[in-house]
C-alpha cells in the first residue's frame, strides 16, 4: 500500500433532517442545517477519500478546519459535501471541500487537514480503549 495521493476524492451526499439542524444541535435556533452538521458531513468525505490508502494499523484524524458557511439548507434539501486530497506532506494531508446544492449553489467551502497516525499509539496516548 503506497499511502494517499494528492486527487482522491469523495462525496457525501445527505438530506438534511430535523435533527441536523441548528436548533437540534444547539448551534443556533434556527431550523436549518447546523454549521456541526455541515463539519461532520466534510469530515466524512475526507475519510472515505482516502479509504482503502491507509493501512488497517493507521488511520487519520483531523487536526484543523476552516470552513466558510455560505448558504443556509432547510429541512428537506439535499446537501453533497465533496472532498478533494489537495496535498499530501509527509503524514499531513489537506483537502479542499465545496458543499452544494442540487441546482449547484454553493453552500460552504473550506480545508480541512488531516494527519495519518499510528492507530494504536493513537488511542493509548488519548486514553480511548484499543479498536
Amino acid at each position: 500500500m503506497t499511502g494517499p495521493a494528492p486527487g482522491l476524492v469523495a462525496e457525501v451526499t445527505h438530506l438534511v433532517r430535523e435533527d441536523d439542524t441548528a436548533t437540534a444541535m444547539g448551534s443556533g435556533d434556527v431550523p436549518v442545517l447546523a454549521t456541526p452538521r455541515l463539519l461532520a458531513l466534510a469530515e466524512a468525505a475526507t475519510v472515505a477519500a482516502v479509504a482503502g490508502t491507509v493501512s488497517s494499523e493507521r488511520t487519520s484524524v483531523g487536526t484543523r478546519v476552516e470552513l466558510e458557511h455560505l448558504a443556509a439548507s432547510p429541512v428537506g434539501v439535499r446537501v453533497s459535501v465533496r472532498a478533494e486530497l489537495v496535498g499530501v506532506d509527509g503524514r499531513l494531508l489537506r483537502f479542499e471541500i465545496v458543499a452544494e446544492h442540487p441546482d449547484g449553489r454553493m453552500v460552504a467551502h473550506g480545508r480541512i487537514t488531516r494527519v495519518v497516525v499510528d492507530r494504536v499509539r493513537f488511542l493509548r496516548r488519548s486514553g480511548a480503549p484499543d479498536r
